[in-house]
């Protein structure tokens, strides 16, 4: 059985993006971004929704050939190509760009196919993907990254669920900055 994480960066009040989408407010030190790269040469297998992967795909597909980008910056980058995506879409598309496969039907149903399976660590990214996997218990940890700002309003980390979900802590740690992350493990 593998593993699924939910991790991402989210502000006081509880968003990984604010109204307009924008996710400026978020950016790490160079230690917070080196546990992220960390944290991803990990995972096998990312599961995404539309938005996140269109705001990664974006940027990460060429980042290591920006002038002047860090060791880091293109570990993460090779990384985040190199490995095997899942692309969630409710639009018909044919994307296979980066190393990914798309997915139109039920998200839960395959979600629960590919934890069933082999291998290492998923991570799943995406407010809305995550809301689906979590409703249906499938999540199994938490990465939760919070940065010291309140944007006001946007797109919340955590959804309406059906009841409670009983978490153990199993990690705290600063960042600079005033960046906490704070790691839980579904009881």
């Amino acid at each position: 059985m593998r593993t699924l994480v939910y991790g991402m960066n989210l502000s006081v009040d509880g968003f990984v993006a604010a109204e307009d989408g924008d996710l400026g407010w978020s950016a790490p030190s160079d230690e917070l971004f080196e546990w992220w790269l960390a944290r991803e040469q990990a995972v096998e297998l990312f599961l995404y929704g539309r938005g996140l992967w269109e705001t990664m795909g974006s940027h990460w597909p060429t980042a290591d050939e920006l002038p002047g980008a860090t060791a880091a910056e293109i570990a993460f980058a090779r990384n985040w190509r190199d490995t095997p995506k899942v692309l969630f879409t409710s639009t018909a598309t044919t994307e296979t760009r980066w190393n990914t496969r798309v997915v139109t039907g039920d998200v839960v149903a395959e979600i629960t196919r590919l934890k069933a399976g082999e291998g290492g660590p998923m991570r799943i990214g995406g407010a809305t993907v995550a809301a689906a996997a979590l409703r249906a218990g499938l999540v199994d940890e938490f990465e939760i990254v919070t940065h010291p700002v309140l944007v006001g309003g946007g797109k919340p980390f955590f959804t309406a669920l059906d009841g409670q979900v009983r978490l153990d802590l199993v990690e705290t740690r600063t960042f600079p900055g005033g960046t906490v992350l704070t790691r839980y493990v579904r009881r």
